[in-house]
Order: structure tokens, then C-alpha cells, then sequence
């Protein structure tokens, strides 16, 4: 028990602290709100999490996260399947499909490369893209990872090791968005923006 606090409640906020994004304030709140909630609200809680474990598996194929191997995106897309889009993580995949402006398949890598956090090309799905690429039916793949130094490194690392294949390599564009002026852009994204130009 911390200050006063009785040990299960201790607990579950220990643990939701644990949580992306979740600080201890938040975790607190998340904490009690069971208390005060109706029973079956939390049974439905407790049974969403338990069935994540339980029914959710790695696609054989993208390795996104589903219910089923292979996965909607690889069954669904299989017809449009030359070209692989290579993302950080499920949640990445998720976002491109919002987008509906990609009708291929995926690659989930399961993170990117971070020395700083001990995490290196041999913790990712590098080596298994090259294999979907060299057994055939990809014709271009394109690096889909966060404008961030880890992503731009991935990206590297990616080109690296696919150089060999022949493989169409294409990465996402960069710069403006859409609606934003140009007087509030940072350098980078500015800069960017000029060297991804394209006719029209």
C-alpha cells in the first residue's frame, strides 16, 4: 500500500503506468474508474483484454497482427500484391488504410532501428522482406517508415539489403501538408518539400 492507497488499486496503477502515453495521474484515474462502473462494463473490459492474447496472431505472411494467418490485408489485397508497403508498426498500417490511397500489401517491421535502445536490424522483419522479395511476386516496395532518424535509418538499412534484388524501391514523399502555410513550415519540412517537387 503507498500512501494510503490499498494494495490492488496500487497495482493496477503500477501497471497502467507501464502503458504508452499513460503517466501516473492518468493511470490513477484509469485506476478507480472500475470502482465506480457498472460490474458487466468490467467483465467486457477484462474479457477485450484477455481475448487479445488469446485470438490475436502475427500474420504469417506481413507479420500485422490479426485474428487469422493470413491476415484481411494479405486475403483481401492479394490480387494487387506486387507491391509491398513497408511500415514501422500495425498501428502504421491502420493509417495507410484510412488514407485509401494504397491497394497492395504490407510489411510490418515490429519497430525501427534505435542503437540507443538497443534495437538493430537483426531485432526487426528485415531479413524477412528480402525473402518475400526474392521468392517473387513483389515488384516494388515502398519504405513506408517514420520521418524520424530511427525511420530514416531503417530506410537505409532497408535499401541496403535489397540492392541486390532489383527491386523497385520507392519511400513516401515528403512536406507540406495539406492546408498548412508555408510562413509556419519548419526548415526541414520546407526543404523537403522542395526536393520532393514534381510536375504539373
Amino acid at each position: 500500500m503507498v500512501d494510503g492507497v490499498p494494495g490492488p488499486i496500487s497495482r493496477l496503477v503500477e501497471e497502467l503506468s507501464k502503458l504508452p502515453t499513460i503517466g501516473p495521474k492518468t493511470a490513477g484515474r484509469l485506476a478507480f474508474f472500475p470502482l465506480k462502473a457498472p460490474a458487466r462494463q468490467v467483465d467486457q473490459l477484462a474479457e477485450a483484454l484477455q481475448s487479445l492474447r488469446s485470438e490475436i496472431v502475427e500474420c504469417s505472411v506481413c507479420f500485422n497482427f490479426s485474428d487469422g494467418d493470413p491476415c484481411r490485408f494479405c486475403t483481401d489485397h492479394g490480387g494487387e500484391g506486387s507491391t509491398a508497403c513497408v511500415v514501422e508498426d500495425p498501428l502504421d498500417v491502420l493509417a495507410v488504410e484510412r488514407s485509401a490511397g494504397f491497394r497492395g500489401r504490407y510489411h510490418v517491421l515490429h519497430g525501427a532501428i534505435s542503437p540507443l535502445e538497443g534495437v538493430g536490424p537483426d531485432d526487426l522483419k528485415i531479413d524477412d522482406l528480402l525473402e518475400r522479395v526474392k521468392d517473387g511476386g513483389v515488384a516494388e516496395v515502398i519504405v513506408a517508415t517514420n520521418a524520424t532518424f530511427e525511420g530514416d535509418a531503417t530506410a537505409l538499412e532497408i535499401a541496403r539489403v535489397l540492392e541486390e534484388t532489383g527491386v523497385r524501391l520507392t519511400r513516401l514523399a515528403r512536406g507540406l501538408a495539406t492546408g498548412g502555410d508555408i510562413e509556419y513550415a519548419d526548415p526541414t519540412t520546407l526543404s523537403q518539400a522542395l526536393e520532393g517537387r514534381r510536375e504539373f
